[in-house]
């Protein structure tokens, strides 16, 4: 009988959760990635509104960086047609899945027979089946409605609290069983407001999270993003998931603490983004463990190091840390 594998749930979505998936995979663990499904910008939007279907965007990354798949066949599902009527802008994987929803008539049994397709490592589920739309109130008390429009309105402004329409929804039981099985749950990286903080305001979700014995890990940005978290320190990205979630519950804190050339500063200054500053000090007073490190990885854009990450969760979930 060989070793039982730890499962690991990984709550988020957008570009952060791919990129770490990426080494999650390569571990003996059983994964699951719950993932946000209040985009309605772009290809997902255009998908959303015409067929009806909830957003494939961010399953798409998530499916691709858990998939053993030819780096031609990830190119192809992420290859975003640059022409023709009704079809620019359309990635191949979404279309993907949009046709695999209409083959199947279902969403979730089509992101299972694409995993089967893809060979994915680990299960990939929405974090409902129900249509959601995400608003944010700004500092301002301004009220922000659509996940696209919220960085771009809160630029200078700042974002007080975001919250899902209709409020009643209800949550994928896959993903409360998971949840429930889980050894550890991982939260993060990704957008705080828009990506990571949504799956937590889906009734049952939040519950199960604060509930399980599980291992709560949250992974912090290592750049402020503008109109989300500019200015942001660590410890203000856990006040904001613990004031959304109501009460403190996360028990290990990731932060970077390698060096960032002046050079990368520089590029991303004339994006409105900083480093995000560690806080280790803060955060270990305030009684969280903090696994502080150098996870970053710099190719065109800063990325966390997946290999890096990964060995720290199975630390974590070995009790080595």
């Amino acid at each position: 009988m060989g070793e039982l594998q730890p499962k690991v749930v990984v709550i988020g979505g957008g570009t952060g959760l791919s990129v770490m998936l990426r080494g999650l995979k390569k571990q003996n663990l059983d994964l699951t990635a719950v993932v946000t499904v209040a985009d309605d910008g772009g290809s997902s939007g255009k998908l959303r509104s015409e067929l009806n279907m909830l957003p494939p965007g961010d399953i798409r990354n998530v499916l691709i960086a858990l998939a053993n798949t030819e780096p031609l066949l990830e190119k192809l599902l992420q290859h975003r047609f640059q022409q023709g009527e009704g079809l620019a802008g359309h990635s191949l994987g979404n279309l993907l899945i949009a046709a695999m929803q209409e083959i199947t008539g279902d969403f979730v049994l089509a992101i299972k027979e694409l995993s089967r397709v893809l060979a994915v490592k680990g299960q990939v589920l929405p974090a409902t089946l129900q249509k959601v739309h995400l608003s944010a109130e700004l500092t301002d008390g301004t009220i922000i409605n659509g996940e696209s429009n919220i960085p771009l309105a809160a630029q200078n402004r700042g974002i007080k609290r975001v919250f899902i329409n209709p409020t009643d929804v209800k949550p994928l039981e896959d993903a409360i069983l998971a949840i429930q099985q889980a050894d550890a749950v991982v939260i993060g990286p990704g957008s705080l407001y828009t990506s990571v903080i949504p799956n937590l305001l889906v009734n049952g979700i939040k519950e199960e999270v604060l509930s399980t014995k599980a291992k709560k890990i949250y992974i912090c940005n290592v750049m402020t993003q503008p109109g989300e978290t500019d200015h942001y320190s660590a410890v203000d990205h856990v006040n904001a998931i613990e004031e959304h979630v109501g009460q403190k519950f996360i028990d290990y804190v990731i932060v970077n603490e390698g060096e960032i050339s002046e050079e990368i500063k520089q590029q991303y200054r004339a994006e409105n983004a900083i480093p995000v500053a560690s806080d280790k000090q803060l955060l270990t007073q305030a009684g969280y463990r903090v696994v502080a490190e150098s996870f970053v990885n710099y190719h065109t854009y800063l990325r966390h190091d997946a290999e890096k990450l990964s060995k720290s969760i199975i630390q974590i979930l070995h009790h080595q840390i």
